[in-house]
Parts: C-alpha cells; structure tokens; sequence
C-alpha cells in the first residue's frame, strides 16, 4: 500500500456496495486516514464500538430504553429496584437530521466488529437499503495491510 492513500477505491466501492468489511493492521492509524478521506469526500462519519450495542436494530433506528448503573441508588415505588430507565433516540436516525445540506450521506464505522453475530450482520448489510444515505462500514479483523471487501462476503466467510 502507498504510504499517501488518496481512499479513492474504498469511497467508490463503499458507494457501490453500501456496505464494507474492512481488515485493518493492529497497529492502528490506516483507519484515521480513510475517515478522513471519507469526510474529505463529502460524507459525515459516526465511529462507534460494537462492544455493549445490545439490539443493534433498537439501537441505531429506534427509540429505546437505557437503564445506567444505579451505583446503590435504587428507585422508589414497588417496582424492581433497578434504577430509572431512560429514553434515547435512535443514533442513526438523529444523526441523519443533522447532515448537513450538501453531505453525500452517513457513514457508520464500527470498530471491534468481530464480536458481532452473524444475524447483527446481516442487519447491517441490510441497513443501507432501508435508509439510502447510510453507508456502514466494520472493522471485522486484523491484517497486515489494510484491505476491504462487501461485507456481505465477510458474512459467508464467517
């Protein structure tokens, strides 16, 4: 790979294929170039871990409900003494009323993607077809260069 990337081909076949599966070096940094490539390109990008999602559905397209650590403090009445469970919007729809005017779109990067099951996926592959300015794009292992596929090839393979 060249040492100055201009992100060309990943921004071509991330709007050709909605959905990318990319394997990046352990040693970080080549990702932060492509981000930045991607915003140079037009898009706006939301980086977020995989770790502790929960429903990905729920929670990147739908209202839904958190409940934070209640660190001793437990709620009054008669209901379980979990805490209070609060409301949050959902993340990709928020995020697309704030685009602003002349943005290509919404890129989703997701990091620690390995730990996602096959059906989370799946919905993610399918997530661009149901919302057309979204792109996804998921970091599903480690490699010694920085290469990408559709993700729905990193789906078959796993």
């Amino acid at each position: 790979m060249a040492l100055i990337t201009t992100g060309n081909a990943l921004i071509r076949d991330l709007e050709k294929f909605d959905a990318l599966g990319v394997y990046v070096p352990l040693e970080g940094g080549f990702e932060g170039r492509y981000r930045r490539r991607l915003r140079a390109a037009g898009y706006v990008t939301l980086h977020i871990t995989a770790r502790g999602l929960g429903d990905l559905a729920a929670y990147l397209t739908g209202v839904h409900g958190v409940r934070p650590p209640h660190l001793g403090k437990k709620s009054s009445g008669s209901g379980a003494a979990v805490g209070y469970t609060y409301y949050v919007p959902p993340i990709v729809n928020y995020q697309l009323e704030q685009l602003p005017p002349k943005s290509k779109g919404l890129v989703l990067w997701i990091i620690e993607g390995h730990i996602l099951s096959n059906e989370e996926i799946e919905f993610l592959v399918n997530l661009p077809k149901l919302e057309p300015r979204v792109k996804v794009v998921i970091e599903r292992g480690g490699d010694r260069a920085f290469r990408w596929t559709p993700l729905q090839q990193t789906l078959l393979a796993s």
